[in-house]
């Protein structure tokens, strides 16, 4: 793999803001921070309980600069500005394409009609496009520097060859078919008075469509390229495990050579989990938006779903189990297995499961002198119980799919319980979009989109001979 830079020593400088995630609960008086994805405690000591008696820590000292990165680490806070503006602000925008001459004329003409790009140098890598001359007409029409390949190497290739050319301390990318908002590139490089801050990403939204079919109202909603409303630390087995490189801005020094260029798939993803792996910080920042156009045909969008499923085996070779399609305690898997039997005797069970394993964290949670917290014990344990069926049943559908339809095959049973997954599993995801999409609509995106995935999961594992990215994990270091 492509090395990346160390990242450096220096602690968040002084009027480094950050404030509390709004889902985050103080416990004990204030003692103990519940939150977090994955979801945690964090304990804080009598000396830092007064650097946070509101929800907003500015950096003033060492200390208070230790307890805003533990807090931005643990997914408990996230930066606030305006003390973000002492980032490096010279940014250097780099836009790989291929053919799609009306895409990157679209893209070029947002950048200089927005003031916070207007002024920014702009390379555009042309990867082997069939008529150069027309990329070219281009890049010269919006004053764009401009990298040719005279034979596709693939978006990693391209993206590192921009790369190269990059002078300033920042780099964003940008693919030709998108679209960003006014105003995106401020908010993201103010990230960068992070010295640990090594990229940043917006929300991907969709591009409006005239006359959206049912493909283009599904992927408006439920875009793979979308991580969400919330701002969040990016990090393997998290709610945001990585960030699609659609739009990205990072700190040249922290990118090292870039982008594995061996990878045509998922090469984002295996940027991301390098540069954590390294101890730089990733960030998702959704005040900013980039609007991506979204594939709008079935087959095409069937396709591409697949294609991304193929690239789970390489990120298996490189990474190991932190991309595991199934991350599951043991205790929730004993229960869950047990409570599936059927039986009354398994449910009784799996309700003894679930008893002792909030036994054990209320003993784990107790404080010296005080009856141990068995009340947020449970709470936690159901509602980790909870989040891992939901895990199951989406693997069920998504991404063991195959081994699914075996089973049906076989049994009545299982037919029951898969199709009152499907339905369950379409409806809990439709119903927070319920204004935008119709039930039906959105049930028929989800189940294809499942499947596409899972069958390209399935293939670039068989292709691979590698079966790491079948299998599940366990919570905890990856």
């Amino acid at each position: 793999m492509p090395p990346v830079a160390a990242p450096p020593a220096d602690r968040l400088p002084d009027g480094f803001a950050v404030r509390l995630d709004p889902r985050t609960r103080r416990r004990d008086g204030g003692a103990a921070l519940l939150g977090g994805s994955p979801l945690r405690m964090l304990r804080l000591a009598p000396a830092a309980r007064p650097m946070l008696a509101g929800d907003r820590l500015v950096v003033a000292d060492a200390r208070t600069a230790v307890l805003a990165g533990r807090l931005l680490d643990a997914g408990l806070a996230h930066p606030d500005g305006p003390a973000g503006s002492a980032g490096p602000l010279e940014v250097t925008v780099v836009v790989p394409v291929k053919d799609r001459t009306a895409g990157l004329s679209r893209l070029l003409a947002a950048l200089r009609a927005d003031p916070g790009t207007a002024r920014c140098p702009v390379v555009v890598v042309d990867d082997g496009s069939a008529e150069p001359s027309a990329v070219a007409a281009v890049a010269d029409r919006f004053e764009a520097g401009l990298v040719r390949h005279d034979a596709a190497r693939g978006p990693a290739a391209a993206r590192n060859a921009g790369l190269r050319a990059v002078r300033t301390p920042a780099v964003a990318f940008l693919d030709s078919d998108c679209v960003p908002s006014a105003g995106w590139l401020p908010r993201l490089v103010g990230h960068l008075a992070d010295p640990r801050l090594a990229l940043v990403a917006p929300r991907i939204t969709g591009v409006p469509v005239d006359r959206p079919g049912w493909v283009s109202r599904y992927e408006q909603v439920a875009s793979a390229l979308d991580m969400g409303p919330f701002p969040a630390s990016v990090a393997p087995r998290s709610a945001v495990s990585y960030v699609p490189s659609a739009a990205l801005v990072a700190r040249r020094s922290a990118l090292g050579s870039g982008f594995d260029e061996s990878m045509q798939v998922a090469e984002d993803v295996d940027l991301v989990w390098r540069l954590v792996e390294a101890g730089w910080r990733v960030r998702y920042e959704p005040a900013a938006e980039v609007a991506h156009e979204h594939r709008g045909e079935p087959g095409e969008w069937l396709a591409r779903r697949a294609f991304y499923g193929t690239g789970a085996a390489l990120l298996a070779q490189r990474h190991g189990s932190a991309g595991a399609p199934v991350v599951v305690s043991p205790w929730s898997a004993a229960a869950w297995g047990l409570a599936l039997t059927g039986r009354p005797a398994g449910v009784a069970a799996a309700v003894g499961v679930l008893g002792v394993a909030t036994a054990r964290l209320a003993r784990r949670l107790g404080r010296p002198g005080q009856p141990p917290p068995v009340g947020l014990s449970a709470a936690l344990v159901v509602r980790g119980t909870a989040a891992s069926g939901r895990t199951l049943a989406r693997a069920v559908t998504r991404h063991h799919w195959p081994l699914t339809l075996a089973a049906c095959l076989l049994s009545r049973r299982a037919r029951r319980l898969t199709a009152a997954v499907a339905v369950l599993d379409a409806l809990l995801g439709w119903w927070p979009h319920r204004r935008a999409i119709g039930p039906g609509a959105f049930a028929a995106g989800r189940r294809l989109e499942d499947l596409g995935y899972g069958a390209g999961l399935w293939w670039g594992a068989l292709r691979a001979r590698d079966v790491r990215a079948l299998l599940p994990g366990g919570p905890g270091k990856v």
